[in-house]
């Protein structure tokens, strides 16, 4: 297992679906103080949307149809992401399924803490681990391979 270090501040990405995105600007609005002390990044829409209406200073990426899912899910792989705020629609198809499965495929393989709901998203912000350091544990796969085919 490799050792990736969450610093007491955190690098939060905040992901919402079409359906869901006032839910998430509600959400954040709600706990605007607390975000405000993190670093903040999102899809698109979604960024610039909380931007406008919480204040909160939000990275944006490119949309999630757009390859916005990818980016994110490339920041985590690059150790840029502590924490996922992922409000999806659960009613909806996306067109963009196979990229919404690949990020959370990813999100596990690296340890992230991921939220899709708000009760979640709130147990999470409210618990003791979130305003301290942290070791996420992410599986050494070449590691494993090499045992596995040597």
């Amino acid at each position: 297992m490799a050792g990736y270090k969450m610093g007491k501040s955190k690098k939060i990405a905040l992901i919402a679906h079409d359906n869901r995105k006032k839910a998430l600007i509600a959400w954040a609005e709600e706990n605007k103080e607390v975000l405000k002390n993190h670093k903040l990044c999102g899809t698109g829409t979604t960024a610039k949307l909380i931007s406008e209406k919480t204040g909160l200073q939000v990275e944006g990426f490119k949309s999630g149809p757009m390859g916005g899912d990818q980016q994110i899910g490339a920041a985590i792989v690059d150790g840029d992401i502590d924490l996922m705020i992922f409000f999806w629609d659960p009613l909806t198809s996306q067109p963009h399924d196979p990229d919404v499965k690949a990020l959370l495929r990813i999100a596990v393989l690296y340890d992230v803490v991921v939220a899709m709901s708000k009760s979640t998203a709130d147990f999470i912000l409210n618990s003791e681990k979130f305003n301290e350091e942290y070791d996420r544990n992410v599986i050494d796969y070449y590691d494993r391979i090499r045992k596995d085919n040597f």
